[in-house]
Parts: structure tokens; C-alpha cells; sequence
């Protein structure tokens, strides 16, 4: 699996109900401590379950994802919902596309996960 880096992305949660945006240097290990914390009430994603990624967009260094995540910023939901249907108009979950596999069960045993687990599990 090649990564995806410098990108920014939209989840949303099982029902398409929340949205949640970011900026990630690694979009497929985000991805996975999105979901890792799913349910947990320490972050607004956890909290909502957000971890269904809807929208990203890649960029040459990180300080242009920076920029594109602060142009999406206190924009409207329906200004993002727009923009999500721009390329994906049925709100399908990019998961698979995104790691090769949904939900993740190989990647988990890669070692930076299973630290993750111990510390934040």
C-alpha cells in the first residue's frame, strides 16, 4: 500500500449525519486511529463516530493541505456537502479505497498500531 500524504479529508459517521474535517501528513493511519477512537468522548470524531471518510484531496507539501483545510472551515454544511458530491455524489465510504481493506484487521498488526493500541486501547 503506497500512502497518501499531505491531504485533507471529510468522515463523516455510520449514518452520514456528522462531518468531521482534517489535515493529515499520513491519510491511511489517520484514517484507522479515527475509527480506533470511535466512541470515545475525548475528541469531537471519537465522540460522533466519524471515521467514514467521504472527501479528500491530496497536495505536493503539507502546508497546501493547511491552506485547503482553512478554505473548508466554517464553511456551511451544505457548502461542504457540495463539495463532497463533487466526487463522490452517492457519499459512499472511501475506507476500502483508502486502506485496501474495511475494517482494518491486517493493518492493526503493524507495529506503530499495535503501540497505538496499548496506549490509547
Amino acid at each position: 500500500m503506497s500512502f497518501i500524504n499531505f491531504a485533507i479529508y471529510i468522515t463523516t459517521n455510520p449514518n452520514r449525519s456528522v462531518l468531521y474535517r482534517g489535515t493529515t501528513n499520513n491519510l491511511q493511519r489517520r484514517v484507522i486511529e479515527h475509527y480506533l477512537k470511535s466512541g470515545r468522548s475525548t475528541t469531537f470524531a471519537g465522540k460522533n463516530y466519524c471515521y467514514n471518510v467521504v472527501f479528500y484531496d491530496v497536495f505536493p507539501t503539507m502546508m497546501e493541505a493547511i491552506e485547503a483545510e482553512k478554505r473548508i472551515k466554517g464553511k456551511s454544511r451544505k457548502w461542504k456537502e457540495k463539495l463532497i458530491e463533487s466526487i463522490n455524489p452517492k457519499w459512499e465510504f472511501l475506507n476500502k479505497e483508502i486502506l485496501g481493506e474495511w475494517p482494518p484487521k491486517k493493518i492493526l498488526e503493524e507495529p506503530y498500531f499495535i503501540k497505538y493500541l496499548e496506549k490509547f486501547g
